[in-house]
This record gives structure tokens, C-alpha cells and sequence, in this order.
């Protein structure tokens, strides 16, 4: 230890923020482990470093007794008035037991505190920067793929996309740019490790605030998101700006903003809706490509029954009940989808159900 050990704690206080004081207290405490692994100790010992000149010294610590039992931790009062009348009971005596060859063990000690300290201290740094970008879009390199786990380099840090959260179907190669959300940042004994996503909605969501200035900007409200990963996305927009179409700034000119999006999600079939405040036309403009008749809504169950055309059902519906579900999830809604066929048909029913009613009434007050 000498006095360029302290000059370079200096620096590293400046430069990395870690101070000074800390460090030397963390050197002082790692010390004293190895003072009692290198020379076989087990006494009570403190190490000092000299904060000027460097210089490092330990000092064993005993109790001044009336009675010595262990001579590792214990002086008698008597011996401890020979070295200073000033002793009583109780006391701590401390004497100095450097080893000869303990400088160059202080050296390797301390080496060891600062490299350690200065890899959290840049662990620290990093976590701080990703923690505060959770929820963020990032863009990074595929570094390695391994049991599944597509592993991103975002530049200061590897982060993870699980099996869970890949588009399926979407294949990765070393070497490829990708956009991913980042849902999680997580403190480990590695440093930090940063999950991120590209199922995730918050993907859609931020890869309109980049592709649409009118989003970005707040001029353009996203209401909701409803995703199937790899498939199909339905996204509500709203403006209260009436000058301002909603689902024109999304689309942009020929379809250029969306169709971004798209190649970004690898063909994902994107439906942009306009949000309405009226439940019954939010429910419609949900249902797209399909076109609706009827919405009759029930706001107390949050149910709505709606009537397309008859060649318009299967459409409404999707394939395997994709478009109904995801309408169903972006509005919040409970949905039921009839053809007009049908719901002629059950009214039509509910019709004759009450004309024979009304003549089982009229029938019955005839024969009393």
C-alpha cells in the first residue's frame, strides 16, 4: 500500500462516483480476513490504512480482566498497567502486530476490493440506466441463441427474449437487427438482467409513437390494444381534435406509417380502430374488416349483441374466433355476433312466443 493506491482511489471517486472513504473501509474489512487466513489467526484485530501516507497497520484488540482465560482476547490488569498505569477493568488494549509481509498482501487485498468495487459500481450504473427504460422499445444485434433463449446485445448489456415472449414462427440468426420491449429489469449477482419481449402490446404501442409524430406528440390518443402475437392486432386511436383523423395519422400516405409496423412484426395483420365514447359504435368499429347492422347493448353487464350480414358472420367472427375475441378484449366487452338470418329469426320467434301469450290471456279471461 503506499501513497499512488490512494491517488488512485482519488481518481476513481471522480470518475466512478464510488467514494473514497467507502472503499478504504471495505479495504480495511477485507484486511482483516486476510490477516487471519494468511497468518492463522483468530485474535480481535482491526486493520487502520493511513489515508495520507497509505501506510497500513493492525492492531489486535483484548479486554483489560481481573483474570486471564484466553490470552487471544484477554489481558490481565496487571499486565495491561505495565504498559499504561491508566488501565481498568473493562478497557481495550490495543497493541500493533503488523507482519513483516503484510504490505504485500495489503496490496493484493486492496487490488482485489477495487476491481470488485468498480464492476458494481458500473453494474449499479447500468441497472439505473435499464430500470428507468422499462416499458421503452430498444433496438440490438442477436448475439447467440442457447435452449431457446434468444440472447440481445443492447450495447452495455445482454438481455434476454424467453421462448414466451418470441412471435412464434419468427426465426432469429446471430447477427440480426431486431426492435424488443423491454418488460423487466432485475438485479443479479452478474449484474443486471434485462427481459425483454416482442409479444408484448407495449411493442405495438411504441412502434406507433416512432412511425406516427401525431402519437408521438399527443395529438393522437392510443385507447387500447388487443394482440395475438404473430397474427393479429387490433389498436384503438382516438383524437379530440376533430380535424385530426386518428386512423389516417396511424395509416399514413399509401399505408407507408402501418405498413412499417408490419415489416417490423414480420406481415402481423394490424386493424387500427376508432375509439368512440359510444359503447354500441366502439363495439362496431371493433369488429373491422367487418361491417355491422346492429349493436344492442347492455351497459349494466357490459354485453352487447351484434347483427352483421349474413355473407359478413364468418368475417366478424375471424378464423377460430380470432376477430370476435380480440374486439371482445380491446372494447372490453362481452360480444355476441348474429347474422341478420338469425336474429330475424329470433325475434320472429319471440314474436309468435308472445302473440300465443296474448291469446292464451284472451282465451282464458273469455272462458271465465
Amino acid at each position: 500500500m503506499n501513497e499512488e493506491l490512494l491517488i488512485a482511489l482519488e481518481l476513481l471517486e471522480k470518475e466512478k462516483g464510488i467514494s473514497k472513504d467507502t472503499l478504504i473501509e471495505t479495504i480495511e474489512a477485507a484486511l482483516i480476513t486476510a490477516y487471519k487466513k494468511n497468518f492463522g489467526s483468530s485474535q480481535n484485530v482491526r486493520v487502520i490504512i493511513d489515508d495520507k501516507s497509505g501506510e497500513v497497520k493492525v492492531y489486535s484488540k483484548r479486554e483489560v480482566v481481573e483474570e486471564s482465560f484466553n490470552e487471544l482476547f484477554e489481558v490481565e490488569l496487571e499486565d495491561a498497567k505495565e504498559v499504561d498505569p491508566n488501565y481498568e477493568l473493562g478497557d481495550f488494549i490495543e497493541e500493533e502486530v503488523t507482519p513483516k509481509d503484510f504490505g504485500r498482501i495489503a496490496a493484493q487485498t486492496a487490488k482485489q476490493v477495487v476491481v470488485q468495487r468498480i464492476r458494481e459500481a458500473e453494474r449499479s450504473v447500468i441497472f439505473d440506466e435499464f430500470i428507468n427504460r422499462e416499458s421503452e422499445i430498444v433496438t440490438g444485434l442477436v448475439q447467440r441463441i442457447s435452449k431457446g433463449i434468444v440472447y440481445v446485445n443492447l450495447g452495455k448489456v445482454e438481455a434476454m427474449l424467453l421462448p414466451t415472449e418470441q412471435i412464434p414462427g419468427e426465426v432469429y440468426n446471430q447477427g440480426d437487427r431486431i426492435k424488443t420491449y423491454i418488460i423487466e429489469v432485475k438485479k443479479s449477482s452478474k449484474g443486471p438482467q434485462v427481459l425483454v419481449s416482442r409479444t408484448h402490446p407495449g411493442l405495438v404501442r411504441r412502434l406507433f409513437e416512432l412511425e406516427v409524430p401525431e402519437i408521438h406528440d399527443g395529438i393522437v390518443e392510443v385507447k387500447g390494444i388487443s394482440r395475438e402475437a404473430g397474427s393479429r392486432t387490433k389498436i384503438a386511436v382516438y383524437s379530440p381534435d376533430e380535424t385530426i383523423d386518428p386512423v389516417g395519422s396511424c395509416v399514413g400516405q399509401k399505408g407507408v406509417r402501418v405498413q412499417s409496423i408490419v415489416d417490423e412484426l414480420k406481415g402481423e395483420k394490424i386493424d387500427i380502430i376508432k375509439w368512440s365514447e359510444d359503447p354500441a359504435e366502439f363495439i362496431s368499429n371493433s369488429l373491422s374488416p367487418s361491417s355491422v347492422d346492429l349493436v344492442v347493448d347492455n351497459a349494466e353487464e357490459k354485453s352487447a349483441l351484434v347483427v352483421v350480414p349474413d355473407y359478413q358472420l364468418s368475417l366478424a367472427i375471424g378464423k377460430e374466433g380470432q376477430n370476435a375475441r380480440l374486439a371482445a378484449k380491446l372494447t372490453n366487452w362481452k360480444i355476441d355476433i348474429k347474422s341478420d338470418s338469425q336474429y330475424r329469426d329470433e325475434v320472429l320467434a319471440k314474436d309468435n312466443e308472445a302473440e300465443e301469450v296474448v291469446e292464451e290471456e284472451i282465451i282464458t279471461s273469455e272462458e271465465e
